[in-house]
């Protein structure tokens, strides 16, 4: 496994997840790029986002995905959301996307087994130590046919950026957020072994919209930025 102290350039102090979602949570909405993860979404071929009827929204945070989700429903779409920190929590509640919102791990949520169309997850993967219990239970709540559809991070970006995970705490100082490095062959080695059959994958790389967002990033034109995977449960 890659680790991301042979990367980290920034040496933030560092806490976990739960407690780092809880100290962003005011600010966290302002400070995440659309263009990494829903921007992404949007260029995917599958699924047919209309055709979605039953979705679980893994690592659902402040509802960002779960509401862009359900601007491209049809109409009639159940979408329950998990995420370990209740401060998120309660600011997707007041979003108002998700039919129920549920406090606990992405890899053991307690949903219904074989209820969902998709499972969907963005931005999560980094603060998870080991892929396979992700895999594992967003196979165990697809139905046959579902698909699992997750976006984050590139690994190569974490690696050359030396950029963890981070905010900017209410005192100015900049704190990070557990982070880990997956290199692609790791998702499809995940993936694979939980029974997922890979159906798409997006790489997305710095363009000219990030670095009018970005200026400093100029130095990263054309480095892959985001990657997203499309999972099909056969």
């Amino acid at each position: 496994m890659v680790d991301f102290s042979d990367f980290d350039t920034r040496n933030y102090p560092t806490v976990d997840v739960r407690t780092g979602y809880a100290g962003w949570v005011d600010t966290y909405e302002q400070t995440v790029e659309d263009a990494m993860d829903l921007a992404v979404l949007a260029q995917l071929a599958l699924p047919a986002w209309p055709e979605v009827r039953r979705a679980a929204d893994l690592g659902c945070g402040t509802g960002r995905t779960g509401a862009w989700l359900r601007d491209r429903a049809a109409g009639g779409l159940v979408l329950d959301g998990v995420d370990l920190t209740p401060e998120m929590l309660a600011r997707a509640k007041e979003r108002g996307a998700h039919d129920s919102l549920t406090e606990g791990d992405v890899a053991a949520t307690g949903l219904t087994p074989g209820a969902y169309d998709l499972v969907i997850s963005s931005l999560i993967d980094e603060h998870l130590a080991d892929l396979g219990p992700y895999y594992r239970e967003a196979f165990r709540l697809a139905r046959p046919g579902g698909r699992c559809v997750l976006v984050g991070l590139h690994p190569y970006f974490i690696m050359a950026a030396g950029m963890p995970t981070h905010f900017t705490g209410a005192d100015g100082a900049d704190v990070a957020i557990t982070t880990h490095v997956h290199l692609v062959s790791d998702h499809l080695t995940a993936g694979l072994a939980a029974g997922w059959t890979l159906v798409e994958m997006r790489e997305a790389v710095v363009d000219e919209g990030w670095i009018a967002r970005k200026p400093k990033w100029e130095k990263y034109r054309s480095h892959p930025v985001s990657a997203a995977y499309v999972w099909e449960k056969r």
